[in-house]
Parts: structure tokens; sequence; C-alpha cells
């Protein structure tokens, strides 16, 4: 798998690399008001250069698909229709995105699955469609692009301390 793949299955979906983009501008400007669009649309392409990232995309988008299709055996056909809440295996899947930027990330996660803005939001509501998964996978996407633009701010390292200062 590749950048471009993933870019496309996103864009098959629905999904830009804008969406995504002005979703991590939201969640971090209010932390770096000067804050270009340009760093967080590459954010963006770092995590989605990360082939863990690709391959966990291509498995959410893949079951999203096979539920449309009716082609997933039971029960787990009726939950995917259902988009049952207490599935987790969607949530499951798109917190091994945020774990690679830490605790910020999967927090980051929860908020914006919590409030679902934007293109995530979109993806919930669609009908017609199938997007446990993805819904859940863009969210982790925007949660790890911005915690990725938190540890690279200078903010990031606040409290700075030399060797000699730890353990006294």
């Amino acid at each position: 798998m590749s950048y471009e793949l993933a870019v496309r299955l996103l864009e098959r979906r629905g999904v830009t690399i804008e969406a995504i983009t002005g979703i991590v501008h939201t969640l971090q400007s209010a932390y770096y008001p000067d804050l270009a669009l340009e760093e967080c649309e590459a954010s963006v392409k770092a995590v989605l250069g990360k082939r863990e990232v690709q391959y966990t995309l291509m498995t959410g988008i893949a079951l999203d698909e096979l539920a449309e299709k009716k082609l997933l055996p039971q029960p787990l056909q009726a939950i995917m229709e259902a988009d049952e809440s207490l599935y987790g295996a969607d949530e499951t899947l798109a917190m091994g995105i945020t774990g690679v930027y830490g605790m910020i990330g999967l927090t980051g996660f929860g908020y914006l699955d919590k409030t679902k803005p934007g293109v995530i939001g979109m993806l919930n509501d669609r009908e017609n469609a199938v997007h446990v998964f993805l819904d859940d996978l863009v969210a982790g996407i925007a949660a790890a692009a911005s915690a990725r633009i938190a540890h690279r701010h200078e903010g990031a390292n606040v409290y700075p301390v030399s060797l000699d200062e730890v353990g006294s």
C-alpha cells in the first residue's frame, strides 16, 4: 500500500485531505493561533504516509464496503448495519492510529468521536452507506495529525529541565 492508494481510498468514500486538514486546524489553532493550514496538511499527509495507518485504513474501509454489499457473516452484518454503539471494534482500530502520537492523540480522538465535526459527522450520518469504521478512522487520522503538531511545536517543551535537575 502507498500514500497515494490511501488518499484514493479516502476520496472514493467522500473524504478529502482538505476536509481532514480543516479538522486538524480547528483542533490546534486554539493553541497555536498562527498555525498555517499548510502545516496541518503536511501533518495529515505524514500520518497517512505511515504504513500501519494505511493498512488500518484499508481494513476498515474494506469492512464498511463488505457491509454495504451485505457480504459479512451474521451477526456481524446486522451489527454493522445498525452501527451498534457497543461494537467498539471501529474505535479500537482507530485508536491504533492515535497511539503513534501518545495520549494527546487518544484524547483528541475521544473529543472528535464525541463531537463529530465536519466530514466525521457527515460520514456518521450518511444514509445508504456504511461508515462504521471510516468515521472513526478519519477521526483517528485527524487526532494523530493534531497530536503530531502539538509534539512538534515549541510550546510542547514548556518546562525545560536539565538532567541535573531531574530527581532533585
